[in-house]
């Protein structure tokens, strides 16, 4: 495919202009041509990167290889509804859901905001999983990272690559920043600012190293407003940590749970992952490693080695663990259980004749998943 841009504008003979011709030596400024080949036509692909410094041509090159209806436009979210509702609102909600958890907003929270409320992060990932969910044959997405934090740019990136090569369609990614590249590992990559067309990308993802410690409540707070649920801490829990260069990004606290018959197995819960980190599928990997070390005994219960139950009512997380062959889902409940059984069984084991328990737990309409972690044997 040959790309040829041929940009006029008039030529301004104002005071000014006519000053910086001469002080810079440029006999005018009115044109801009783009000679572009791009052989993309001989091979399958699905994504398709054009990088370059502004003002290089990128845009008018996605608009000749995908036209320029294929432009995602991010003006139209409805400004008075959570973004749960506005995106793709003939679709089924698990999809959708899905999609937010693909791309890295797997906060809940957020998904009950509408869209002009979120940080530009947010709306990044939210603009990522409407792409997502619509799935149009092709689309062009302009200044692709260009308004986030780079930390968000990369692991937004991958995510979002990751979830399109699921489906079908061609995606054209128009970007300033050539640090997506190894994230995204796209089909092809033409560089305006060389005029160098590559096929592939051979280099792989940069590696997550993550440090995992074992500590207590202290970094709690930290990861608490990501939570989807407020509930008092586990009693006689341990906690871990996970960082990346020393920075808190993933936290899971680990109990003790009585099955019946004498045997006990740890329980874990309070699983977050920092929003930044969302999508590079460092929480699933976490939850692994720490139920690993319970089964190897070297976690809650020392020198015992015991499975681990885990139960959440994120519909991503549970498709996760549903793909993992080292889980087995062990229940569902749709709702729970009587609130007011719970607080005459705390009135009873309180022994004090007092009515007033503080609180009870049930009484709601999650649906809660529990699974149970057997490790590397039983996949």
């Amino acid at each position: 495919m040959r790309v040829t841009i041929e940009h006029r504008c008039p030529d301004f003979t104002s005071y000014r202009a006519a000053r910086v011709k001469s002080l810079f030596n440029v006999d005018r400024g009115c044109e801009f041509d783009l000679d572009v080949e791009l052989p993309i036509e001989d091979f399958a692909w699905k994504i398709g990167v054009v990088v370059g410094p502004s003002g290089s041509g990128k845009t008018s090159i996605g608009q000749r290889v995908l036209g320029r209806r294929a432009f995602y436009r991010s003006g139209r979210w409805p400004k008075s509804e959570p973004i749960i509702d506005a995106i793709h609102p003939d679709g089924s909600f698990d999809d959708v859901t899905a999609a937010l958890s693909a791309v890295g907003l797997g906060s809940v929270p957020t998904w009950l905001r509408p869209y002009p409320v979120l940080s530009n992060g947010e709306r990044f990932r939210a603009d990522l999983a409407r792409i997502i969910c619509e799935r149009p044959g092709r689309v062009v997405i302009d200044e692709f990272t260009s308004v986030v934090d780079r930390q968000i740019a990369r692991i937004g990136a991958g995510a979002f690559a990751k979830a399109w090569r699921r489906g079908d369609g061609r995606c054209v990614l128009l970007s300033c920043h050539r640090d997506i590249l190894s994230w995204v590992r796209p089909d092809w990559v033409y560089d305006t600012g060389t005029g160098r067309f590559q096929r592939g990308w051979v280099r792989r993802r940069p590696r997550i190293h993550l440090d995992i410690h074992e500590t207590d409540w202290s970094f709690w707070p930290m990861f608490e407003p990501h939570h989807y649920l407020k509930l008092p801490r586990m009693i006689g829990a341990h906690c871990y940590v996970g960082s990346v260069q020393g920075e808190p990004v993933a936290h899971v606290a680990v109990g003790s749970a009585h099955c019946g018959h004498g045997i006990v197995e740890a329980r874990a819960c309070r699983l977050v992952v920092m929003p930044e980190w969302q999508g590079a599928g460092v929480g699933t990997r976490f939850l692994n490693e720490v139920c690993r070390l319970q089964l190897a005994g070297r976690g809650r219960l020392r020198d015992r080695k015991v499975t681990t139950m885990f139960h959440t009512s994120h519909p991503g997380l549970a498709a996760a663990l549903r793909r993992d062959r080292r889980w087995s889902q062990i229940s569902c409940k749709l709702y729970g259980a009587r609130k007011a059984a719970s607080v005459a069984s705390l009135r009873k084991s309180r022994g004090d004749g007092r009515r007033s328990v503080g609180t009870g737990f049930g009484g709601h309409f999650r649906a809660v998943q529990g699974f149970r972690y057997y490790g590397e044997a039983a996949a």
